[in-house]
């Protein structure tokens, strides 16, 4: 007050020298109504004394914990009571100063601590903490706040790099390389968004040079396609899907291969630039000869261990064998089950003693397998249960696709049947996206409830597994419905006149002529980016925002009833924020968006770009949500990102894989390949639409199928997409030598780019 600085309110004690270095929050009620106190200082000499009438619900925490919600406390007020003085006095025998507000008859009260210089030296010593030779300038964490809040949590300094140092300086190691890493991350996404808006200028500039997108477009052909569905769909032109074979090319030339292939080769680079990364982290901030420390148990391992000692104490010898054997024992009772079982193998037909166990009708083997199963189809339900609703929901939308094209086919307008198949696969990929983001809450919830029945014993073994069932759960949900359009849509759909059928009359739905990769890239763009926007502006800004106004309205209506008034300090502020719930989902959002970057870039070169837009936005986005919207964490030391490294292995290996496959079978690439240096006349692509098409004969239609009205009279051939003998040939609609040439160069154009990578 003397230099004239406006000190803040909360930072310092009443005396405006001792500054503030922790804060603890507690709930109280009152079973009786007294006088408030006035506010108590110690200065670490006189004792402070608890009133045993004082109902304190929590145990201490500080202000970064979630304090004010505690769960329901088995002691009683007056062991409560004890507890916290017993805690305060521990905290003045070791030379803190406390003070704490005056209490009114309800609320929630805040003890502030001022550690001196002489205490925190000492500590440092024993602890061989590195601290200054001579005694710092006490600058407040404040001014620290108010820096990341101005250079790195302001959306006008994206242009800037973050500042990781102070970073981890304010929040520890563990927030720090998060940030660290993400940065890496969105900083090595500028080559391939480059390459990939380089391939897709590339497909709009020699789009109308493209052949095969000429002679779809091609009026003069008048090439007849075969129904869509049965009996309601009419025939169609093949140049009705001009517009669809044009956009395919942008994404399916071939710079795409060479875009997959250097995406394989970025993913690598990746990882070992974020390991060098890491190393200098490492050694700047002094992790080298960090050890692993032993963690401790967690509460409810050591409370379910307490309970199962109490019980075995309770019984006695037999009881606790048998329980042993009964519950905690299962594969020595399996073992058990399966000896009994051999050994009682009997037959009551003589004759049938020669024919092996699995024939003989009364063989009790039979019913040990069954037990097996049983036993093991137990313990993986809830994972089965899992997998089947996300193929179930997968499979939902598959069935809206196909039974909306046969109603919307009924349309007379003839713009609308023209436009059916765009219509359809649009809004089942909004439907998909919408899936996809309510079954992702569904499975965090049954990752947190698996992972606590398992019960593991340290925080880290917990974390471990909750990480990787959630990732699992999660990648399955959002990368389901790609893998389909990827690699089953159009492949098991049979052929006019033998169609596969769904619930008896619907039929498989197929691929369009243009092939399946326009619609692999239309679901992943739609679904990336509306997972990203709607989780970005949804779930982290609106939300929050409208929790956080009800809190300051809910706050204000306590305030108004309360009896006296007194001012907000910054603590206040601090405790109403949200509490921290780990850097668990802001990895696990990342991971994912790295999956769709890396796992199937070759459908859509545009994904980096994407991505990088996005990240640039969420790195301020998460900045500004740890520096003013939820409560300051504590600092956790750790050396590295933990398990999400070897996820971000897995992923860049199986991605490979995958771009292979999404080349070879979904993209037309190797088809064109193989017309153009097999089975073209002058060695260019002219005449491969054709070629790429099958005949079949109408006459052929079984009963009902065919076209119940048409507008397109004297049909006797259509057409349809596939490599099958013709209709007049001596083994009509068997796969033609064409479809094995392509396929032997599928399978060959995989195992080269998986060597070559």
């Amino acid at each position: 007050m003397e230099s004239g600085i406006d000190l803040g309110p909360g930072l310092f004690f009443a005396d405006g020298k001792r500054k503030v270095d922790y804060v603890l929050c507690y709930k109280y009620k009152k079973k009786s109504a007294s006088k408030s106190r006035l506010s108590i200082t110690s200065n670490g000499s006189v004792p402070i004394t608890i009133q045993s009438r004082l109902e304190a619900e929590p145990e201490l925490g500080e202000v970064g914990a979630a304090a004010g919600e505690p769960e329901e406390s088995k002691l009683s007020e007056e062991e409560k009571a004890l507890m916290r003085q017993e805690f305060e006095a521990g905290l003045l025998e070791a030379g803190l100063q406390i003070e704490r507000d005056k209490e009114r008859s309800k609320g929630i009260g805040f003890i502030r601590l001022h550690i001196p210089w002489p205490i925190l030296s000492r500590e440092a010593e024993l602890q061989k903490i590195k601290v200054a030779v001579k005694k710092p300038f006490k600058k407040c964490f404040g001014s620290v706040s108010q820096i990341l809040h101005e250079e790195w949590a302001n959306y006008g300094v994206m242009y800037k790099y973050q500042p990781v140092d102070l970073i981890r300086k304010y929040f520890g190691e563990q927030i720090g390389l998060y940030f660290a890493w993400l940065g890496v991350y969105t900083q090595l996404l500028i080559p391939p968004s480059v390459l990939g808006i380089i391939v897709f200028l590339y497909g709009i500039f020699t789009v109308d040079t493209n052949v095969p997108s000429q002679e779809t477009c091609n009026h003069n052909l008048n090439i007849t396609m075969c129904p869509l569905c049965d009996a309601v769909c009419d025939y169609w032109h093949l140049s009705t899907v001009c517009s669809l074979a044009r956009a395919s090319y942008l994404f399916d030339n071939g710079a795409t291969v060479l875009f997959a292939i250097f995406m394989s080769l970025w993913a690598a680079c990746f990882l070992e630039h974020w390991k060098r990364r890491q190393m200098c982290l490492k050694h700047t901030w002094d992790l080298t000869s960090l050890e692993d420390e032993e963690d401790e148990l967690r509460p409810e391992y050591e409370e379910a261990l307490q309970e199962k000692k109490a019980k075995i104490k309770a019984k006695s010898k037999k009881q606790v064998f048998n329980y042993f054997n009964k519950y905690f024992n299962c594969t020595k009772s399996l073992f058990l089950v399966i000896a009994y079982l051999v050994h009682s193998v009997r037959t009551t037909d003589k004759e049938s003693s020669t024919l092996p166990f699995y024939k003989k009708k009364n063989c009790q083997i039979r019913r040990l397998f069954s037990i097996v199963m049983l036993f093991n189809f137990f313990f993986l339900l809830p994972v089965c249960v899992q997998i089947f609703v996300t193929f179930s929901a997968v499979f939902g939308v598959v069935v809206y696709r196909i039974c909306m094209l046969s109603v919307w086919s009924m349309n007379p307008d003839p713009e609308a049947k023209a436009s059916v198949r765009m219509t359809v696969t649009t809004t089942g990929i909004i439907l998909n996206m919408l899936v996809v983001l309510v079954l992702e809450e569904v499975y965090g919830a049954i990752a947190v409830w698996l992972t606590e029945l398992e019960l593991p014993k340290t925080e880290e073994e917990f974390e471990e597994r909750l990480i990787f069932k959630s990732f699992f759960l999660k990648s399955m949900n959002a990368f389901a419905p790609i893998f389909y359009v990827a690699f089953f849509k159009g492949r098991f759909a049979g052929r006019p006149g033998d169609y596969v059928y769904v619930f008896g009359d619907y039929r498989m739905e197929e691929c369009a002529p243009p092939g399946c990769l326009i619609e692999l890239c239309i679901q992943l763009s739609m679904i990336m980016l509306g997972k990203q926007l709607i989780q970005n502006n949804v779930f982290e800004i609106l939300i929050p925002t409208i929790q956080e106004q009800k809190g300051m309205k809910r706050e204000e209506d306590e305030e108004n009833e309360a009896e006296e008034r007194r001012p907000k300090q910054q603590y206040h502020k601090d405790f109403a924020l949200e509490p921290f719930e780990g850097v668990s989902p802001e990895y696990m959002e990342m991971i994912i968006q790295y999956g769709f970057v890396s796992l199937f870039v070759a459908s859509f070169p545009l994904a980096p770009a994407f991505a990088l837009l996005n990240n640039v936005i969420e790195i301020r986005l998460d900045a500004s949500k740890f520096v003013t919207e939820i409560r300051r964490p504590d600092a956790v030391r750790c050396k590295d990102i933990g398990i999400w490294y070897n996820i971000l292995c897995g992923i860049s290996k199986f991605s490979v894989i995958t771009n292979a496959f999404v080349i070879s079978f979904t993209s037309e690439f190797v088809p064109k390949m193989v017309y153009k240096y097999m089975y073209s006349v002058n060695g260019t692509m002219s005449g491969f639409t054709e070629h790429s098409l099958s005949y079949f004969n109408v006459s052929n239609f079984p009963p009902g199928t065919a076209p119940s009205t048409t507008l397109i009279t004297g049909v006797t051939m259509c057409r349809y997409k596939d490599y099958r003998d013709p209709p007049w040939s001596a083994d009509p609609y068997t796969f033609s030598k064409e479809y094995w040439s392509v396929l032997a160069a599928r399978l060959a154009f995989v195992i080269f780019f998986q060597v070559s990578k």
